[in-house]
């Protein structure tokens, strides 16, 4: 297979960061640009980028210059990682220049015409491309875009009892890493010895996005799927991986080996497909009554799958469970990677 070139916008954040990474030796893609904001254009990108990883930046890409976040780049698709205000109207102007935009940004996740999509999740709704591409008239372009990094772990772990009980009502307390925050983060004077009760608009974008995951393709949207969902979200002193204490109703009866089995034997199409960057199994049980934790298992299957533990009936809910996803990979970086294998594997660039 002949490599596709990918551009990286906000290339120097922490997101393009962890993406430089985790392509450098892709099978399937190379980086042949990198862009980001006027104050790094023109430098190299060993120059221009603070590197805040624990592994040495690849030398592929620390003598590429570094160019602006508009088209033309020097790719046949964009993963961008662009802050929200920028990505809403770079992103389309990309798409509309005729690049396939894979996004981390929430700009654009609940347009009615953008696939928001986990690949063993939902990966049918690829299929809102075509529409978006006639409603907004463009030729080879589109976007399609990452969910939330608190949402995608969630989401790993409604989704097969979704599939096989239906969900009734699901309420998620979280406490979200602090690199979810990017760069610098929360201030150490404000974390350090402390919880913080609130993380700008994640409580709104944790109650939305679920229900368009497990929603069905109607002709050219989606048809969300119908379950209440109600959310918390904390801000802690941990460095990655995001912690989620959920409980849950379902349409079925299910008994507590049901639902293991339903977690713990669950695979769809990438793992069908045998995606590079696809875990084995997209959800791991823990039967371990103190797991997960972040640290010993944000880790599990590269950081790739959704780790659930804690499993047992709720005296309002049906069922809890915690749930723990490592937000910089599985909840960032990693999943923009699958979606690009994804849309390789099914011809869509």
């Amino acid at each position: 297979m002949k490599k596709r070139r990918i551009g990286i916008l906000g290339a120097t954040g922490l997101v393009g960061q962890r993406l430089a990474h985790m392509l450098a030796d892709h099978p399937w893609f190379e980086i042949t640009a990198v862009a980001a904001s006027d104050r790094s254009v023109g430098k190299r990108y060993g120059e221009a980028t603070p590197w805040r990883l624990q592994f040495p930046m690849p030398a592929t890409v620390a003598n590429m210059t570094v160019g602006p976040c508009e088209p033309p780049l020097d790719c046949d698709l964009v993963i961008s990682s662009l802050p929200g205000g920028i990505a809403a109207e770079a992103e389309p102007a990309f798409a509309a220049a005729g690049y396939p935009v894979i996004s981390n940004s929430s700009a654009l996740r609940m347009e009615s015409d953008v696939p928001l999509v986990i690949p063993e999740v939902n990966w049918r709704h690829v299929e809102l491309i075509d529409a978006q591409r006639r409603l907004r008239g463009w030729d080879r372009g589109f976007v399609l875009t990452n969910p939330n990094c608190s949402a995608i772990a969630l989401v790993l772990a409604l989704a097969p009892l979704h599939e096989r009980f239906g969900l009734e009502s699901v309420a998620v307390t979280t406490m979200q890493a602090i690199s979810g925050a990017g760069y610098p983060g929360v201030a150490s004077i404000d974390i350090t010895d402390n919880v913080v009760p609130y993380i700008e608009s994640e409580e709104e974008k944790l109650e939305e996005e679920p229900g368009k995951l497990l929603g069905t393709l109607a002709g050219d949207r989606i048809a969300s799927a119908d379950f209440r969902m109600s959310a918390q979200c904390n801000r802690v002193n941990v460095q990655d991986g995001h912690l989620e204490s959920v409980r849950l109703s379902l349409r079925s009866k299910a008994s507590i080996d049901d639902v293991r089995e339903a977690l713990s034997t669950w695979t769809s199409l990438p793992q069908e497909l045998r995606l590079p960057s696809a875990p084995e199994y997209p959800v791991i049980v823990r039967d371990e009554p103190n797991r997960p934790q972040p640290r010993l298992d944000r880790d599990v299957a590269g950081g790739m799958a959704t780790v659930v533990g804690r499993i047992g009936p709720d005296s309002i809910f049906d069922w809890k469970m915690t749930v723990l996803g490592n937000n910089v990979i599985r909840g960032a970086a990693g999943a923009a990677i699958l979606n690009a294998e994804l849309l390789v594997a099914l011809e869509k660039i």
